[in-house]
């Protein structure tokens, strides 16, 4: 059998030298995660690309110009295609991006997002991300995925765990046939993941592999500059993770 591919979601460069200690095959780079993930700075793909790179780690980084829902307006487009080109620049792997608008991918805007980052590099990986959660079916994300020519879509089937959607995940990936990739994400921990890659037949797995964070300084919170969800990448929770996949 052909390695499960482990990827971990970090918004720091701590989280990215866990992801790698811990045996990461792949890291979503995002700002944020504890909004769900934002787009991340200059300087932190920079140092996350680097330390990648030296370990032969591939990076996706989020392309998400706020936080919220995915209707983009054209301001945002225009943002979401700006960071995507200067991403590229920047030498990651793969971006990850969706739209979504009244309960359906929005197409005239990821056409438009996907047109110019497919012409900017061949090769860059497109990952269709969880806003098709929102969707009253996820299963009807995989045609028009496959048709906008993204290379996998990350999802929990639309439930709040991937566990608990492991059934139209599975169907996702029955519907995919080999076209797309269909990855699980969200509440993937150590003592479940082996049930759901066996309850999905997913071959990749999405992860935080997160620990909580706890303020000292209850000012930090008092004043807004921490939300609740803040979390940090646990390497011996992706080490975990790594072992109870290959196990």
């Amino acid at each position: 059998m052909p390695r499960t591919t482990l990827e971990i979601c970090i918004d720091s460069v701590a989280g990215c030298d866990a992801a790698i200690a811990g045996g990461a095959d792949r890291i979503e780079l995002c700002g944020a995660l504890s909004v769900g993930g934002l787009t991340p700075s200059a300087g932190l793909v920079a140092e996350v690309v680097g330390r990648a790179r030296a370990a032969g780690v591939r990076v996706h980084a989020m392309v998400r110009p706020r936080a919220g829902d995915f209707a983009y307006d054209a301001s945002e487009l225009d943002a979401a295609i700006a960071d995507a080109r200067a991403l590229i620049a920047a030498g990651v792997d793969g971006l990850v991006f969706g739209a979504v608008r009244d309960g359906a991918i929005d197409g005239p805007a990821t056409t438009q997002w996907m047109a110019a980052v497919r012409g900017l590099r061949g090769d860059i990986d497109l990952t269709l991300h969880r806003a098709v959660d929102l969707l009253v079916d996820p299963v009807a994300a995989v045609e028009p995925a496959v048709s906008l020519g993204f290379d996998r879509i990350l999802t929990s089937g639309g439930a709040t765990r991937a566990v608990d959607g492991a059934g139209v995940i599975r169907a996702m990936h029955e519907r995919a046939a080999g076209r797309i990739v269909v990855m699980p994400g969200s509440g993937v921990r150590p003592d479940n993941v082996a049930a759901l890659l066996a309850q999905t037949g997913a071959r990749e797995v999405h992860a935080s592999a997160s620990v909580a964070v706890v303020q000292d300084d209850p000012r930090v919170i008092a004043l807004g500059f921490a939300g609740p969800g803040l979390a940090r990448t646990d390497r011996t929770t992706v080490r975990a993770l790594r072992d109870a996949i290959d196990a």
